[in-house]
């Protein structure tokens, strides 16, 4: 079976885009507060 051509890793998604990445700059921060005035169920990744 041939393999799908786009993969990413979780270590790489958590470490960009989680949540404790999020926290440690200031605009990641507005992120986080804005998903959570929205009602997000997930507030990263």
């Amino acid at each position: 079976m041939t393999q799908r051509t786009l993969h990413g890793t979780n270590r790489k998604q958590k470490r960009t885009s989680g949540f404790r990445a999020r926290m440690r700059t200031k605009n990641g921060s507005k992120v986080i507060t804005a998903r959570r005035k929205k009602g997000r169920y997930r507030l990263a990744v």
